[in-house]
């Protein structure tokens, strides 16, 4: 049997034992999990530098998604301790009622089971998606990008070593080590064990998964995320909000990838943004109206409208009007995060309204979408289906429903 297959089926048969798990029990071992963390800096570090050096041919955004400092472990405990002090939405009663017949109808909160989640090369989703799942009382089986095998398997042993100190069963938490391309479609067909997969990382491995799962998906993560530069907009807000979108880390999929603006300001911010982009590196291609006003725009090809870069690089289009903004935004984007810059309040209001997404900004950078950052402890990913649950994930999103129905000996004559 396969490595998949064995830990699967540990990960299942301690779900129903997490399951039933109190909240202090859960809070005190996501603790410990967080303790563990801060006290094996080395141990993880050595693991991340093994990573980093048999990488060195990706990108620089990429290599920041797979680096990993003490900072950023820190954070990582951190973010374990944030979904500690959440409210455990396991047995939560979301709605009740009392029929005429004497039944009591109540709706509540259960954990999904076992989840599988698939993603690349970011080894801090091994801290967060165990801590969501399990705070959630679900099982998890990781299977994390080769880039960062090493990087998960240490983050792995740190945390499991806390669990076995905790009353949580360790089984809960599974890393495959094997990093088998193989292993991904084994993964999505494995209904035996597995109750929900979740895909984390780029369109192709997020295609491969809806296309090929047996198992139910939640699709997250692809950003070709826009922001759009109405002509009554503040141009030194909107300059800060691009610079922000697309500079700080432009490896996420929260990141601003293409920028529209109304033509009406373009001769005026165009060749502004222009330069600013340009001085921190970024490759700025443009569609044929934008390079009338900034000639060196490099030439924006059908295809750049589509991308995600996940890197240095952004492509404008300057449109005539609002409409032509949200025809464009309706056709190109990826569902995950689109903004406005405007001082019109009815502008921005239209655009909130019929702009389709899982966020949707006025006058602030998309790489606020992010589950920390909307409160939520951490994330298991952004969601851009309409299906379950959308936006950043949280433990919330980690559950399902069950209806529970007291009696008194009722019995249905029809």
């Amino acid at each position: 049997m396969s490595e998949l297959y064995l830990k699967s089926k540990l990960a299942f048969e301690s779900a129903k034992k997490l399951a039933i798990k109190s909240s202090s029990e859960k809070c005190d071992a996501l603790k410990r999990m967080a303790d563990a963390l801060q006290n094996s800096h080395g141990a993880i570090l050595k693991a991340n530098k093994i990573d980093m050096e048999n990488n060195l041919e990706l990108s620089k955004a990429l290599k920041d998604r797979l680096l990993l400092t003490p900072e950023r472990i820190d954070k990582m405990a951190e973010g374990l301790r944030d979904v500690a002090s959440l409210e455990d939405p396991v047995g939560r009663e979301i709605y009740m009622t009392k029929r005429p017949n004497g039944l009591k109808i109540r709706k509540v909160q259960v954990p999904i089971g076992v989840i599988g989640i698939i993603y690349e090369a970011r080894p801090n989703v091994t801290a967060d998606a165990a801590a969501l799942c399990l705070m959630s009382g679900n099982a998890v089986v990781l299977r994390g990008g080769k880039e960062a095998n090493n990087s998960n398997i240490a983050i792995a042993r740190v945390l499991r070593s806390a669990l076995e100190e905790s009353n949580l069963p360790v089984e809960a938490l599974q890393v495959i080590e094997d990093t088998d391309r193989g292993i991904v479609a084994e993964m999505v067909k494995l209904r035996e064990f597995l109750d929900l997969i979740i895909p984390r990382g780029g369109a192709g491995l997020i295609r491969f998964v809806a296309d090929n799962a047996t198992v139910p998906v939640v699709e997250t993560g692809v950003g070709n995320c826009h922001v759009y530069i109405d002509k009554e907009a503040d141009l030194s807000m909107a300059k800060n909000i691009i610079i922000n979108g697309k500079c700080q880390r432009p490896g996420v999929c929260n990141a601003i990838e293409k920028v529209l603006i109304h033509e009406s300001i373009a001769n005026e911010f165009l060749p502004i943004i222009y330069k600013e982009l340009k001085e921190r590196g970024v490759l700025v291609k443009g569609c044929p109206y934008a390079r009338q006003f900034v000639s060196e725009l490099e030439m924006a090809e059908t295809v750049d409208w589509e991308t995600e870069y996940l890197d240095l690089v952004v492509a404008i289009r300057v449109i005539e009007s609002l409409d032509d903004a949200l025809m464009h935004i309706d056709r190109y984007s990826s569902k995950h995060s689109e903004a406005i810059v405007t001082s019109n309040y009815f502008t921005a209001k239209r655009f909130q309204e019929e702009v389709d997404a899982a966020a949707v900004y006025v006058n602030a950078s998309t790489r606020f979408t992010d589950g920390s950052e909307f409160g939520l402890g951490a994330e298991i990913g952004i969601s851009t289906q309409k299906m379950h649950a959308r936006g950043p994930m949280g433990i919330n999103e980690l559950t399902t429903v069950k209806y529970v129905i007291e009696g008194e000996g009722q019995v249905r004559c029809e």
